[in-house]
């Protein structure tokens, strides 16, 4: 496979407006208005650092704690309602997942458009706040990864038989679009970092075909650690599965690798080549008492998680170059990665097929 590497102004397909273009942020003063006016909630703002969208913690006292989101001006409202949609689907086909509910207007809008003080049209939306620690911030040992694995398990269930007019949408973050992302190998930088990221988009192009032929529906697609709100002390420990910005029709082996690959440990040694996957394997422990995957599923999600690496990778150093001001958020998680990218460069790919086969 050749791999040619493009310019700035290159955007594959899957490439969204909203992850390259600049908006006008809105303030938390600004926030607090927009949803007193809509929600006829009155509380204090606190900006979430996001990737694209405005979004809010609104303390509303009595009334509880609110998430707004303001989205960013290109997001297409239909996908935006696919969203809403899906998460109603959730509330009413399995109420007992910890998913957060979205609230209507006071008017009974789903999604109602504000003009913001910059000009821009904007959806807004509000949504439950799901107590908890992001997982990120915290620990999990083997029996709560393989809650999370259960988790995920319902949640494919809970969404088989969901469909929307966008539901088919490109999403960048889907790995399924990797090779739609190879222009932006110039923004990897230059050496070791490169040799790994084109390795794992040429080991992605040669299993292609077989993940083409695999089983789809629409899925989170999104089971990182800052997307899962846990809870010690609770017995069920994962109490908020947040931020279906990223569901999206896609392969069943796509959505559990990424889930794997976001378990892989934060910090690695170079020199200590362990398996990647010893926590991983906790997450696919609990996933399989309630969900099937084939042999052939099986034998591809490790790809597919070699290749959600390079998708951070490649999208996290691009977007780093346009947003400079946001680059440590953007790039928060890409450090721990270049590691992950080095050692799945070290192995064989029939090493790589074996990873949960054997």
């Amino acid at each position: 496979m050749s791999l040619k590497m493009g310019h700035k102004h290159q955007c594959g397909p899957a490439r969204a407006a909203e992850l390259s273009e600049a908006c006008h942020p809105v303030g938390a003063t600004e926030a607090e208005a927009i949803a007193e006016r809509l929600y006829g909630t009155r509380g204090s703002a606190t900006r979430f650092e996001t990737e694209k969208d405005d979004t809010f913690l609104l303390d509303c006292a009595a009334q509880g704690k609110f998430v707004l989101k303001i989205a960013h001006p290109s997001e297409r409202v239909e996908e935006l309602d696919f969203q809403v949609a899906l998460m109603r689907h959730l509330e009413q086909r399995a109420p007992d997942l910890p998913i957060p509910r979205t609230l209507r207007d006071v008017d009974g809008v789903d999604l109602p458009i504000v003009t913001t003080s910059a000009g821009e049209r904007r959806v807004v939306r509000l949504i439950s706040f799901m107590a908890g620690t992001p997982l990120d911030r915290t620990f999990c040992t083997a029996p709560q990864r393989e809650r999370i694995g259960e988790i995920l398990a319902k949640l494919r269930h809970s969404m088989a038989d969901f469909s929307h007019p966008a539901d088919g949408r490109a999403v960048a973050w889907d790995v399924s679009h990797l090779l739609d992302l190879s222009d932006l190998l110039s923004f990897i930088p230059k050496g070791s970092k490169r040799a790994w990221t084109v390795s794992a988009l040429e080991r992605f192009a040669e299993i292609k075909p077989e993940l083409d032929l695999c089983r789809r529906q629409v899925l989170h697609n999104d089971f990182n650690t800052s997307n899962l709100v846990v809870d010690h002390a609770s017995p069920r420990f994962l109490t908020g599965v947040i931020d279906f910005g990223d569901a999206v029709r896609t392969a069943i082996a796509v959505d559990v690798s990424t889930a794997l690959m976001n378990q892989m440990p934060k910090t690695s040694d170079h020199g200590n080549r362990c398996d990647l996957f010893d926590a991983p394997r906790d997450v696919l422990r609990g996933y399989l008492r309630h969900a099937d995957l084939t042999d052939e599923e099986l034998r591809l999600i490790p790809f597919l998680a070699m290749g959600r690496l390079a998708v951070r990778a490649l999208l996290t150093c691009w977007r780093a170059e346009i947003f400079p001001e946001n680059s440590r958020y953007i790039l928060r998680n890409t450090e721990a990665g270049w590691a992950h990218l080095e050692w799945f460069h070290s192995i064989s790919a029939a090493q790589i097929s074996d990873l949960l086969t054997r």
